[in-house]
């Protein structure tokens, strides 16, 4: 009988991001068996103590040359098997780029349903889960249950909080079966964001741009406020589609959705789609000259004035308090 959780988790050469202690803290608070991780690529084999303190009872590590790059078919297959062994009733996946890839590959191929960028999951009736998940763009939120046999979910980043339970997880070999002919697609090559800045879905400060920043050469302003905040820089759509920043930097429901403590919103209007992607934030803070501006709405602080002025003072407060400790 189907019982546990089986945590999917991608790493790079034994770094995890922080959305996997999440997933894994909340899997045992809830799970109705035993919590099993499963990694992949080089350094995996090495996670099964770290991983173990945030909540594995066993690591599964999938290694060899067949791991080394991401293919989400290839990978979705080698998930599909490690299910058939492990046999839990639940799979959690990071809801990130590369887990809103993967999952709804091994949801066909295992013909289960599957809960997508989930802010909550609870235990229900029956041994079953039930989660919450924004809809209408985050005007609403939906309470999901799956009827399928296994139950899959993709959980929000920077939403669950992260618990040290103290004991190391164990090694639980594997031996999956994939043929080359099932790797249609395989990256080839990953290009980081410029600088080393925060991975915007994981970070607990953002200061982000929009129109009202008027020249790629004024997003300077916003690198000084996020320099000493130690924040990730963003931007609403229209400013990543007319290349003033990478695309990486967009923020909103065709972006990435992020999920800061403070979200810093400079000359950003609000349209409804970058509100979407906000609606995470625990404090939004809103600068525009525009008092009917929608951000100011969504906003928890804003302040009414020109940019150009208020972001350079701010940044200089900022550096002079913390100079003072």
């Amino acid at each position: 009988m189907a019982e546990g959780i089986l945590v999917v988790l991608d790493q790079e050469n034994g770094r995890v991001r922080r959305v996997a202690y999440e997933m894994l803290s909340r899997a045992q608070e809830i799970a109705p068996g035993t919590v099993t991780a499963l990694t992949f690529g080089p350094g995996a084999e090495t996670l099964a103590e770290t991983l173990g303190r945030y909540g594995a009872d066993q690591v599964v590590a999938l290694t060899g040359d067949a791991f080394t790059r991401y293919s989400s078919d290839g990978w979705a297959e080698a998930v599909r098997q490690v299910v058939e062994v492990i046999d839990p009733v639940a799979l959690f996946f990071p809801a990130t780029a590369w887990g809103k890839d993967l999952s709804p590959r091994v949801a066909g191929l295992l013909e289960a349903g599957l809960a997508t960028d989930c802010t909550e999951i609870h235990p229900s009736e029956g041994g079953r889960l039930e989660a919450v998940r924004p809809v209408y763009a985050g005007k609403a939120f939906q309470r999901v249950r799956i009827d399928t046999p296994r139950q899959l979910f993709s959980l929000r980043p920077n939403i669950q909080p992260v618990i040290e339970h103290g004991r190391p997880g164990q090694l639980r070999p594997v031996t999956v079966s994939v043929s080359p002919d099932q790797f249609q697609a395989v990256v080839t090559a990953v290009e980081n964001n410029a600088g080393g800045t925060v991975e915007l879905t994981e970070a607990d400060i953002i200061v982000s741009g929009g129109r009202g920043i008027k020249a790629p050469e004024n997003f300077k302003i916003l690198e000084g406020l996020a320099e000493v905040l130690g924040a990730a820089l963003g931007s609403s759509r229209p400013v990543a589609d007319e290349g003033w920043v990478p695309h990486s930097y967009h923020i909103g429901q065709t972006g990435k959705v992020v999920s800061p403590t403070v979200y810093f919103a400079v000359g950003i209007s609000g349209a409804i789609q970058h509100l979407a992607g906000i609606s995470g934030s625990k404090y939004i803070v809103a600068i525009n000259s525009d008092p009917d501006a929608p951000i100011f709405k969504a906003a928890n602080y804003g302040i009414v004035g020109d940019l150009f002025q208020v972001v350079p003072h701010l940044t200089e407060e900022i550096r002079r308090l913390k100079e003072q400790g």
